[in-house]
């Protein structure tokens, strides 16, 4: 960036032009560090396949093999694909301090100087969240993969492929912990002035609505376990940022009366 778009930075003032090149920055940054990531994560290949699989072993229950369960390749490449993808979550994952970070960099100039010291918090507060999400949707892994699998009928053998069932076990993990990160937009909008607590408040029951929606959608198993495990965090999280908008204006009402 040019002396004169990082001046403008640091006051709060940015041109158009220099929003998108602060944007792009930002953007490969964050590129940069999950591919970085994903070097580390193709190492951890195969402690992170075995806790991948274990919710899988737990679902099967007494049916799971003495040596634990396993995963079917088809194909002679698979295993390579299969690892390159397990690596590339990985390095999202781990990346996940850095690309908040870039986020919050590029968020702060449109915010009050007293504000632009929370970067931190908003870093920590970002990735205990996105853990607790990745958490909970690993807790709720065996229950879901029990009600699919229970849902086809004894009469079935329950034979996973590999590429498939790691897909659909870290995409479940990835859906939850950025669903978690819902507070963090809606307060941040607040803060920007995009949203204001009272229409949060007012539109509350086509947030429901739109939440259940939103999570069938971003959740690829579609079992009822997982829906209320996600859906019902994520309205919490909106009515804590409406408490959030609220005690945040009268805040600033007794700052502007004092």
């Amino acid at each position: 960036m040019t002396t004169s778009g990082t001046r403008s930075l640091d006051d709060g003032r940015m041109t158009l032009i220099e929003h998108l090149t602060e944007l792009r920055t930002r953007i490969i940054r964050s590129v940069l560090a999950i591919g970085v990531c994903a070097v580390v994560g193709w190492f951890l290949y195969k402690p992170a396949l075995r806790a991948i699989v274990e919710p899988y072993c737990e679902a099967l229950g007494d049916k799971c093999p003495a040596d634990g369960a396993v995963l079917v390749l088809y194909e002679p490449l698979e295993g390579l694909s299969l690892r390159m993808m397990v690596a590339g979550y990985i390095g999202v994952a781990l990346a996940v301090p850095i690309w908040l970070w870039q986020a919050w960099r590029f968020i702060s100039p449109g915010l009050y100087p007293h504000e632009r010291r929370h970067g931190l918090s908003f870093v920590v507060i970002g990735v205990a969240l996105f853990v607790m999400g990745a958490g909970l949707a690993y807790w709720t892994l065996p229950r879901a993969l029990q009600f699919l699998i229970d849902i086809g009928g004894e009469d079935l053998v329950t034979q996973y492929r590999g590429r498939a069932y790691v897909e659909f076990i870290i995409k479940m993990m990835m859906a939850f912990g950025l669903g978690f990160e819902f507070p963090l937009v809606l307060v941040f909008l607040q803060i920007l002035g995009v949203l204001d607590y009272s229409t949060l408040a007012r539109f509350r029951r086509y947030a429901i609505v739109g939440i259940v929606i939103l999570v069938a959608v971003i959740t690829p198993s579609g079992d009822p376990i997982s829906l209320l495990a996600l859906a019902g965090p994520m309205y919490l999280f909106y009515e804590l940022s409406i408490v959030f908008g609220r005690l945040r204006a009268r805040k600033r009402r007794r700052a502007a009366t004092a």
